[in-house]
Formats: structure tokens, C-alpha cells, sequence
């Protein structure tokens, strides 16, 4: 674990690199702030041992008055702009890895997301790295000028006198060991907080997302204990925190003044038999309060210093997942398809060898429309998934053009094959941005022409301000079928050369279905089409129909010659007609 967290801090500080110029300038002004204010009590030490106490020219004090206050103004301007540029660095470097991570997370495979809840990828972006930016912004530019000002202290002291400085430090060992207790308690807190924080978000998130659902069963008691079960686990955690955050700064507090107290009690024989001078009695007290100011800051900030680790080993941690990672730019360039798929022998399995598909090996020829039929789970849209790469096949081989997928630039791939799905995903925004999806290369006139041609036209235009129009999160103003005629007019603008409609007529009505088959019958032209359908009355058009049953494809034929068959096909228009 520690070498874990060394290898994190190394880690962390390397995003300071681009940087190096600034941070030096912070260090020489970091160095400025601590020489006056290590200055400050030597100073007021020279004040009174040479001039109150010794009775020097009076003239002198008025001088010394003056360099006290001028060290005062160079450092308060120091550390202005010490502070400027050292958080200027940290605010930087916080974009930096927020667009390293959301890069990161959008090249990583479905797969990932199929394992993982949004709430937790949630936390990841938003509160672990606010938590990191808050302990650099925090704590390192503290640190950072309080490392100086430790050597400095303990330098000055040193200079003034050899044994009051050991006797200054002999409360540090029990400092050390109640830090070590602190510090061991409060990470494994720190661990649990960070958990239940992404439990939490997860929680939210997918209840908010199922708020109709919840109110239509009438869940809310049973969602409210759930909840309060977690949040109750939560608090108790939190309170955790807080007692040891309030033990530990008291604690720390009362061994500083211990220090002060040794020093007072061993020193105040020597000041009345004149072999210890008031002024270095002060300065040494002005020194293990400036000493202890630090580990004071470390009271305060040791919460964020173990959040903020803790953070960061969970960023890494996301940083570092690489398991099927995608590459969108490398493979052979796909600047032309004519659209013939070959499934050769395919199996594929989610987990091991539970197998979805069982040596599946069927032909489309470009420009044909392609149905998939079958029971609910027998793979019809598994192998959507793996025509587009969104998951790789553990045996056999998928061809384009006769030309296996794995060798396509996968960026050029997913270009060509558009999907239009069942639960249609409408960002916030306008009509218009959620039909281009911020694509320049489509101009608004291609996507009036698509809406156009896909019949959305007609209720876009009757929306306020048409296709400026404001989308509400997930379309959530729009009806079902109108979502449906965004996403055909989504999946003609970008001009696929392979169109796949997955379950897209399910959630219509029958006016929106006979507009939508009206655009098929357009958009069929001159492109591959495949169709995953339970109204068998949307496919009967098909040039073939596949029938999937149990991952294995058992039959395959036009909607006349599988109704001949006397079938598992027969049975389902029977089942769907009767």
C-alpha cells in the first residue's frame, strides 16, 4: 500500500512537467515569503536585547521599525503572488486530467460500461477530481511554502542556540506518534467514505432516471429506506471523520503549548541570572509557534490530503483501465463500403463460455434489407453489436466486403453502419444539434433534407422555433414516436452505406409506424439494411428473414417461404396474428 501511494504522489506531481518554469518562480517566491517571516522574530530579537533591553541609541529602533515593516510588505506581496501562480498551475493541471479522463472513458469498450454504473464513473470525473483539486489548491501550495520555512526555522534556532532548540524539540516524537495513529484511522475511513459517496451517486442517478417507474408502482416508502439506509451509513461514516478531525487538531494544539511550556520553565532561571537574553526567549517561542504552524495545517488538511490520495489512486485507477481499450485511428481506412456483411462461424459469450451465439454463419449482399427474428435474448441484437465492434467475437470471422472488421480503422467503421434504436437518446440541446450531433460536416440544409425525407419534418416545424427548438434532457417533451422520426432522420443525415434498425418501431403507434415505413421504403435505396423486429408486419418485405432461436440461426427465407415451413417463424406470426 505505501508503495502504492508513493508511486500515486510521483505520479500526481509529474503533471507539474509542463509547468517546470512556473514552479520555480513559485519556489524563488515561496523562498522570499519564508526569509521574511523567518526574519520577523530575529528582528524584533534585535529590538529588544540590543535597543530595550540594552539601551543602544534610540535613533536605531526607528530603523529597526522600518526593516520590520518593509520584510512584513515583501513577504505579504510574495505570497500573493506565490499563491497566484502556484493555483493558476493547479487549476490547469485539473482541466488537463478532467479531459484526459473524459477521453479515456469515451475510447473505453462497452463491456466496461456493461460492469460498471454511471453513478460510479460519475464519481470519478466530478467529486475525485474536485477532491484532487482541492488538495493541491488546498494543500500543496501550503506545503509547498511551509517546507522552506521548516528548514529555516530549524536553521535559525540552531544559530541562536544549539541546546534550547533540542529542548524546543523534544515534543516531536509524540507528535510523530499521534500522527501515525491519526493517519492509519483515517485512511481506512477515507476509503469507506469515497465507496459510499459512489454508491450514493449510483443510486441517485439510476432512480432519478426511473422516477416513472418508481411512481407508477408506488416504490417511493421502499426507495426512501433504501436510501436512508445507505445516506444513515454515509452519516455515520462522516461522523467518524469528524471525531477524529476534532481529536486530532486539540491534540496537536496542547503538545505545541507543552513545547512552549518546557521552554518557558527551563529559561526563566537563566533571563533572571542574565545567561539567557528575553530577546532569544522570544524569537524561540515566535519560532516553535511558526514550527508548529505547519503540523497545525496538517490537523486541518490531513482530511483532504487522505481524500484528495485517495482520489487519486481511484482516477488512476480508471486512467490505467485498458482492457479493450479502443483505437479509433489505426487499422486499414474504410472510405468506401458497398455494404455485403459475412457472419463466418461465429461464437460469443458475454461472460466465459456462456455462449449468446452458436456458430452463426449467414450472407447479406449489398443493397438487401435483412430481418432478424426470434424470442426475446436469442441474439438478435448481440450481433448488431458485433457488426459495429462494440464487443470482439471469440471464434470465427465477420467480414465487410469481404474484408474481416478487425482490420477497418474502427472510426472510419462506425461511420459507415448507423443504429436506430428502441430507446431513442436525445441530448440537451436543439432539434437540430441532436439530428448533426455537432457533425460540421453536415450543414442544416441536410438537416432540414433528412428530416424531410424521414417525414419529421412536419411536426418539427409546428415546435417553437422549429429546429432551434430547446430539447429537454432525453427528449423528455417529446412523444415516443417523434424521438423515433429524430433518430431516422439522425441515422439519414450522417448517410451510412449499412442501416440497422434495432426493435425501432417497437414503442410507436400505428399513424407514426406508417409514416416510418413509408421512410424505409426511401431509405432502402442504394444501402444495406438490417431489421431486428417483433411486428412481423414491418418485415414482411424483408428480401430474408433469419430466424434465431436459442443463439443458432434455424431458419432463414422470405416471409412466404418460412410461413410454408410450418416453423418456429409460422409459430410466432400465428402467436402475433391469431
Amino acid at each position: 500500500m505505501k508503495q502504492m501511494n508513493q508511486n500515486t504522489f510521483l505520479r500526481v506531481l509529474k503533471y507539474f512537467r509542463p509547468f517546470i518554469g512556473l514552479v520555480c518562480l513559485a519556489a524563488f517566491l515561496a523562498f522570499l515569503v519564508n526569509i521574511t517571516d523567518l526574519a520577523g522574530p530575529y528582528i524584533v530579537k534585535i529590538a529588544i536585547d540590543d535597543y530595550i533591553v540594552g539601551q543602544k541609541a534610540r535613533e536605531g529602533i526607528k530603523l529597526i521599525g522600518l526593516v520590520y515593516f518593509l520584510s512584513v510588505l515583501v513577504g505579504a506581496c510574495s505570497n500573493y503572488f506565490q499563491n497566484y501562480v502556484l493555483n493558476s498551475i493547479v487549476q490547469q493541471i485539473m482541466h488537463n486530467i478532467r479531459m484526459e479522463l473524459f477521453a479515456h472513458i469515451q475510447h473505453l469498450p462497452l463491456q466496461f460500461f456493461d460492469r460498471n454504473s454511471s453513478g460510479r464513473i460519475l464519481t470519478r470525473v466530478t467529486n475525485d477530481v474536485e477532491s484532487l483539486n482541492e488538495m493541491y489548491s488546498g494543500v500543496l501550495v501550503i506545503l509547498f511554502k511551509d517546507l522552506f520555512l521548516l528548514v529555516g526555522i530549524v536553521a535559525a534556532m540552531l544559530r541562536l542556540n544549539l541546546r534550547l532548540t533540542f529542548l524546543s524539540f523534544s515534543v516531536v516524537p509524540i507528535i510523530v506518534a499521534v500522527t501515525f495513529l491519526y493517519r492509519t484511522k483515517a485512511r481506512e475511513n477515507f476509503k469507506r467514505v469515497r465507496a459510499l459517496i459512489a454508491r450514493i451517486n449510483g443510486f441517485l442517478a439510476e432512480n432519478i432516471s426511473g422516477m416513472k417507474l418508481v411512481q407508477i408502482f408506488h416504490r417511493e416508502r421502499e426507495k426512501y429506506r433504501e436510501f436512508k439506509q445507505l445516506n444513515d451509513e454515509y452519516n455515520r461514516a462522516s461522523i467518524f471523520e469528524v471525531a477524529l478531525t476534532a481529536l486530532f487538531r486539540p491534540s496537536a494544539e496542547l503538545i505545541n503549548n507543552l513545547g512552549i511550556s518546557l521552554l518557558i520553565w527551563y529559561c526563566t532561571p537563566g533571563i533572571f541570572a542574565s545567561t539567557v537574553e528575553i530577546g532569544v526567549l522570544y524569537a524561540f517561542i515566535s519560532y516553535i509557534k511558526k514550527f508548529f504552524g505547519p503540523i497545525n495545517d496538517l490537523a486541518d488538511k490531513y482530511n483532504v490530503i487522505l481524500s484528495g490520495n485517495v482520489s487519486a489512486e481511484r482516477i488512476f485507477e480508471l486512467m490505467d483501465h485498458n482492457e479493450g481499450l479502443e483505437e479509433m485511428t489505426s487499422g486499414r481506412p474504410l472510405t468506401e463500403l458497398k455494404g455485403k456483411i459475412e457472419f463466418k462461424n461465429v461464437w460469443f459469450a458475454y461472460h466465459d463460455e456462456d455462449w449468446v451465439l452458436k456458430d452463426v454463419s449467414f450472407t447479406v449482399n449489398p443493397g438487401e434489407t435483412v430481418a432478424f427474428v426470434g424470442a426475446t435474448g436469442a441474439g438478435k441484437s448481440t450481433i448488431i453489436s458485433l457488426l459495429s465492434r462494440f464487443y470482439q467475437i471469440q471464434k470465427g470471422e465477420i467480414l465487410l466486403d469481404g474484408v474481416n472488421i478487425n482490420e477497418y480503422r474502427l472510426e472510419d467503421l462506425r461511420r459507415r453502419v448507423s443504429v436506430v434504436m428502441q430507446d431513442v437518446f436525445l441530448f440537451a440541446g436543439t432539434i437540430e444539434s441532436n439530428i448533426r450531433l455537432n457533425n460540421e460536416e453536415i450543414t442544416p440544409e441536410e438537416v432540414k433534407r433528412a428530416a424531410e425525407y424521414v417525414n419529421a419534418d412536419h411536426f418539427i416545424r409546428r415546435l417553437p422555433g422549429a429546429y432551434a427548438a430547446e430539447v429537454k434532457e432525453r427528449g423528455c417533451t417529446l412523444s415516443a414516436g417523434e424521438r423515433q422520426l429524430l433518430s431516422f432522420a439522425r441515422a439519414v443525415a450522417f448517410n451510412p452505406s449499412i442501416l440497422v434498425l434495432d426493435e425501432a418501431t417497437a414503442n410507436i403507434d400505428t399513424e407514426t409506424e406508417l409514416l416510418i415505413q413509408d421512410s424505409l421504403a426511401k431509405i432502402a435505396k442504394n444501402r444495406t439494411m438490417l431489421i431486428i423486429a417483433h411486428r412481423l408486419s414491418t418485415i414482411q418485405r424483408a428480401d430474408k428473414i433469419i430466424v434465431i432461436h436459442k443463439g443458432r440461426i434455424r431458419e432463414m427465407g422470405k416471409h412466404e417461404e418460412l410461413l410454408s415451413q410450418n416453423g418456429i417463424y409460422r409459430h410466432l406470426y400465428e402467436m402475433q396474428y391469431a
